[in-house]
């Protein structure tokens, strides 16, 4: 499902795990093109097709930008730039060189998944050649045709992370800053928004002061890789900082010899589902715990470790 929008942007479905889950984006602009986020190696085909759908030659693209360095985003990052000959990499300062020798974001993935899901989900993780790697550091302002955009530094969901702003659309491109917004659990033009607390260097308060970063550009547009882009508001950033309050008042009473990841996935659930409810989500409990299973439970995965990290300051 490849989506074009206005402003020379393309929304590309990346295929990871199910439909609608993952996108990236194509911008185009007076003969250059880039990609923001790249997903997994397995998306890499994907991005191809539309590059030539899109009628751009590989060597049109100037930039491959990924947000951040988890493998959903930047997986592809180096399979990818063996097609785009003229293309630079610009990654978050924190993260290139995790880009150009992958190995410790292999092997992290590989002790959540085990190596056969992670092969099913990842693909070959191929590292970025050096040469073609450049940090982007914050305020960094990048040519693209006839637009320039901007990196801003946005730590929170991870401190490797950063957001671009795309001034002809008053858009960011937010990676998991702006949390998630499954089109599936969308109320007409509205979209039910969750904030993502994945494991290993969630801080809430850092995350919230990243969204108002965010909102003080006054954007229009949001481009969510978890999924597609939504109207900005007031309302879904208030909303995110509500919700990221909530998980942190949730993790208090957690004490004793309990499986703290159990409990807060349970615990997220809960809370989820009558969220969900109050929005006027009919689904059954059951099938809401299902369709966002992995996201609970990285969710909860990230809560239990930032509360470790709390407790040891």
């Amino acid at each position: 499902m490849h989506e074009q929008l206005d402003h020379g942007i393309f929304c590309l479905e990346t295929g990871y795990q199910r439909p609608g889950t993952a996108c990236c984006y194509l911008l185009v602009d007076h003969g250059e093109a880039a990609f923001i986020e790249t997903g997994t190696a397995h998306s890499v085909p994907l991005l191809l097709e539309a590059l030539a759908q899109a009628g751009v030659a590989r060597e049109q693209v100037r930039y491959v930008i990924p947000t951040h360095v988890h493998l959903d985003h930047a997986g592809g990052a180096g399979a990818l730039l063996q097609h785009l000959p003229a293309a630079t990499l610009l990654v978050h300062p924190r993260g290139a060189r995790h880009l150009i020798d992958p190995e410790r974001l292999i092997e992290g993935a590989q002790q959540v998944y085990g190596p056969e899901r992670f092969a099913e989900l990842y693909g070959r993780v191929v590292a970025a050649p050096a040469e073609r790697v450049c940090e982007a550091l914050d305020h960094s302002s990048w040519p693209l045709g006839n637009r320039h955009l901007l990196v801003r530094d946005t730590p929170g969901h991870a401190r490797h992370h950063f957001c671009v702003w795309d001034e002809p659309s008053r858009g960011w491109f937010s990676g998991d800053t702006f949390g998630v917004a499954y089109r599936e659990l969308a109320r007409a033009d509205e979209a039910f928004m969750m904030p993502t607390t994945t494991p290993v260097q969630f801080d809430p308060e850092a995350l919230i002061a990243s969204i108002e970063l965010l909102m003080s550009y006054d954007p229009a547009n949001v481009y969510l890789t978890h999924f597609g882009r939504i109207r900005a508001s007031r309302t879904q950033a208030d909303s995110l900082r509500e919700q990221l309050g909530d998980y942190q008042r949730i993790c208090a009473p957690l004490a004793g010899d309990v499986d703290e990841e159990r409990w807060l996935q349970d615990a997220l659930g809960d809370y989820t589902v009558a969220r969900l409810r109050s929005f006027g989500c009919t689904w059954e409990d059951a099938r809401i715990r299902s369709f966002l299973d992995l996201d609970l439970r990285l969710n909860a995965q990230g809560l239990s470790d930032w509360r470790q990290r709390s407790l040891r300051a």
